[in-house]
């Protein structure tokens, strides 16, 4: 009679996160380089452990990149000990040290130099991608953060869990359907000891307030469930929204003239199309033309030239004005 040795059984989480790697890293190409951005929290520490694992198996060279902010007086050192733990896990660490500057305050200044650096150090090796920790959890924040600002569809779409910018570097999210409490579990069940950032517990921030206070009233209140409802929605609202576009993209060719100094749409297309539509393809012209998001009173007063004429004169927007001449809506840039 034979003997067979019980083979240890996959732990449930770790089968969990590395399932959506090795489902993210599967849209690419067979050997592209990736970049994993990595801080050493238990998010992006799951996330680098499951893409060493599973970037291997593909031969996809795969690098974490550490982002030292300089926002905390142990900066240096918690970015060392992530790249001595990427480098345990058989990734290839980088460590970027970045000033935090500029406007729309600290949060927006640290997430602006961090992407910089990501799109740096892809270019850097060669990546076809830059694989980004963030949660189900976070989703659910930033669609209820969208939602309390009145942002509008745009923000509730939350985050998509992939996107090719202009370079044609993709940014891709595999962990945005699993929840936060997942890849702590995944951390303890691989002996990985994750940093915890004293950020995600100050409540001078509105997605700790949101985290630690919002959501678990709402989940006590209208009971479990509501982050995934939440997560739901953004991606109801993003397919919307990709129709939409589709629509736009189809609509704006016949209906948009390059004029002196900017572009001219036809009020009478505009006058056509229903609200929803009319405001996307007003917002998008802008957007496309000139580089400005406008916000909604902004868009709602442009569309206004259209659906309530009054003889009004320009309407100043950042970076550019509109005003109704004859049949078109003309949009020119201001002067510097």
């Amino acid at each position: 009679m034979s003997y067979r040795g019980t083979v240890p059984s996959l732990s449930p989480v770790i089968a969990e996160i590395r399932l959506a790697v090795r489902t993210a890293l599967a849209d690419l190409p067979e050997g592209s380089t990736v970049i994993v951005a990595l801080s050493g929290g238990a998010d992006s520490l799951a996330l680098a452990a499951a893409t060493a694992f599973e970037a291997s198996k593909r031969g996809m060279p795969a690098t974490a990149v550490i982002v030292d902010h300089g926002l905390q007086v142990d900066s240096a050192e918690v970015a060392a000990r992530a790249a001595s733990v990427a480098a345990a896990i058989g990734l290839d660490a980088l460590v970027v040290r970045v000033d935090v500057d500029g406007d729309g305050g600290p949060e927006a200044a640290a997430r602006e130099a961090r992407y910089r650096v990501l799109r740096d150090a892809a270019a850097d090796v060669g990546a076809r991608a830059v694989l980004l920790g963030h949660t189900l959890d976070d989703q659910a924040e930033t669609v209820l953060l969208g939602l309390a600002r009145g942002s509008g569809a745009a923000s509730l779409q939350g985050m998509a869990p992939a996107r090719e910018d202009d370079e044609g570097l993709r940014w891709i999210r595999p962990l945005l359907g699993v929840r936060r409490e997942t890849t702590r579990a995944f951390c303890a069940a691989s002996a990985l000891d994750p940093w915890n950032d004293p950020h995600n517990l100050d409540d001078r921030f509105a997605r700790v307030r949101v985290r630690e206070r919002v959501l678990p009233v709402l989940e006590t209140e209208l009971g479990p469930g509501i982050a995934e409802a939440l997560a739901r929605t953004a991606d109801q609202l993003r397919e919307d929204a990709e129709a939409f576009d589709e629509m736009i993209h189809e609509t704006i060719e016949d209906i948009v003239e390059h004029a002196e100094a900017g572009i001219s749409v036809s009020v009478a297309a505009l006058a056509a199309n229903p609200a929803a539509l009319r405001n996307r393809i007003i917002r998008l012209v802008v957007d496309s033309e000139f580089g400005v998001s406008l916000t909604r009173t902004q868009t709602v007063e442009v569309a206004r030239l259209v659906t309530d004429w009054a003889g009004q004169g320009p309407i100043d927007l950042p970076g550019c004005a509109a005003v109704r001449r004859g049949g078109q809506i003309v949009f020119t840039a201001s002067a510097r």
